[in-house]
């Protein structure tokens, strides 16, 4: 891993850009087209293939698609076809054993379970494409006549791996009418710079402390549990934000914009806002194709409650082939549910500080059950948390809190606006564009010294 991102940031990156506004602007998607390939195929060469197989897949379905368009029936023929291949393929790869492994609890069935490799990216390509041939069924994206720049948009290399989820009608005029700037670019950089410290110098730091925690050889007491998965909760919102700010910095770089993907989830004050601000694309997408789809709010409360259940259901099990991401989901679903037709005539008489922490403790309880894979250590830590039998904090938890300490303070400052609020001001100033790149240079040093010295830099959101 760490050998991977020193050679994406000193090799691949700057040959890639370097190339890239050499080439003339006509030849640009088609080289991108090759190079998303390439970075792709870097770590499975044997899965390009299955990527391109989607991308063929999804271009003849919008193909068909406008071709019907006259015959409403006969048009969703190929929106169904597409979208049912589309299912299927990430159906196989990413549920399969979960499937076996139910169908296993049966009386007397004992099938067995296949090991497949789940192939990186795949959720956030597929809803890519998924959304493409909706929007044109819809009348919503134009139909794309070049099938370069569609799989330009499947394989765009910045956001494949872990999104954001970049629907095909917000760049399909990006895609053959950019035209690159370099304040684009310096505002690239920037940004890609301050996903890159989110990453690796909190984000690294606060799942250090949660590991620690974790595999401490005694119980660690309530604050010791607390702590232990507010640094995971800080670790899991720096981890996919960080990836989600790299990704549109390198978009930027390119010439794209794409739209945001956080913003700033934990300053929330109810869960239906926070669900507004954390993975927005995913929110946008499961509204957009799924609860809108089945009639939304339109057909009456019991019906809409019905359409809520199924989209977090599915969202729960986007995120994984585990039964503990549909409890996830189910868990939002519920309390959406409660906080819309139950509270919240309450929730907004209430104080804005009672508001926050009524969120920030939701939120919390749901990364518990994010986590734990296992249903029986996720109730022995949720336990944890309230057990006073078993102390407060214990001399180990707290030796590891008083080493991450700073870091902490630091995590739960950088994710509210009050940074961003202070660049706004100052952004203006005779020598600001000095400090900014200071600012990148120091954080580029400090990323690639702690990568370096560090074994530990996963990307949460690679799995999903």
């Amino acid at each position: 891993m760490v050998f991977s991102s020193l050679i994406f940031l000193f090799g691949y990156l700057p040959l890639v850009l370097l190339v890239y506004y050499l080439v003339p602007r006509k030849a640009r998607n088609i080289f991108l087209f090759f190079v998303n390939l390439i970075f792709y195929g870097w770590g499975e060469p044997v899965l390009v293939t299955l990527m391109l197989v989607s991308i063929v897949i999804n271009y003849i379905g919008g193909y068909f698609v406008e071709k019907f368009k006259p015959d409403k029936r006969r048009m969703k023929i190929p929106l169904a076809l597409t979208c049912i291949a589309d299912v299927a393929v990430l159906g196989f790869f990413k549920y399969t054993p979960l499937i076996c492994e139910t169908i296993n609890m049966l009386p007397f069935a004992d099938i067995s379970v296949p090991e497949i490799s789940l192939p990186i990216g795949i959720s956030f390509y597929t809803f890519q494409t998924m959304s493409y041939v909706i929007d044109v069924y819809r009348d919503d994206a134009p139909v794309s006549k070049s099938l370069i720049n569609f799989g330009t948009y499947v394989a765009l290399f910045p956001q494949l791996i872990a999104g954001p989820i970049v629907r095909y009608k917000d760049i399909a005029y990006q895609l053959s009418h950019r035209e690159e700037t370099l304040e684009q670019f310096n505002r690239g950089v920037k940004l890609f710079m301050v996903g890159l410290g989110k990453k690796v110098l909190i984000a690294n730091q606060m799942g250090a402390m949660w590991d620690a925690i974790q595999a401490t050889s005694a119980p660690n007491g309530v604050l010791g549990s607390w702590v232990g998965i507010i640094g995971y909760t800080f670790q899991i919102y720096f981890d996919f934000s960080g990836y989600s700010d790299m990704a549109c910095g390198l978009g930027n770089m390119l010439g794209f914009e794409f739209l945001k993907n956080f913003n700033y989830p934990y300053i929330s004050k109810s869960v239906t806002e926070f669900w507004r601000r954390w993975h927005i694309s995913l929110s946008t997408w499961f509204r957009e194709y799924v609860y809108i789809s089945l009639g939304g709010n339109r057909k009456g409360i019991p019906r809409q409650i019905i359409n809520l259940l199924i989209v977090w259901f599915c969202t729960g099990l986007w995120h994984g082939a585990s039964y503990n991401f549909i409890l996830w989901g189910m868990y939002y679903g519920l309390i959406l549910i409660i906080e819309k037709f139950v509270l919240k005539k309450l929730l907004d008489k209430l104080p804005s500080a009672l508001l926050h922490l009524y969120t920030i403790l939701i939120f919390i309880f749901g990364w518990v059950i994010f986590y734990f894979e296992d249903l029986g250590k996720m109730g022995e830590f949720f336990v944890s948390m309230f057990n006073f039998s078993e102390g407060i904090i214990s001399s180990e938890a707290l030796v590891i809190l008083c080493r991450y300490a700073v870091i902490l303070i630091a995590a739960a400052v950088a994710s509210t606006p009050l940074m961003a609020m202070a660049y706004e001001k100052l952004k203006d100033r005779r020598f600001m564009w000095l400090a900014e790149t200071a600012f990148c240079v120091i954080v580029l040093v400090i990323a690639v010294s702690s990568i370096v010295n560090q074994s530990y830099n996963p990307f949460l959101y690679f799995r999903f």
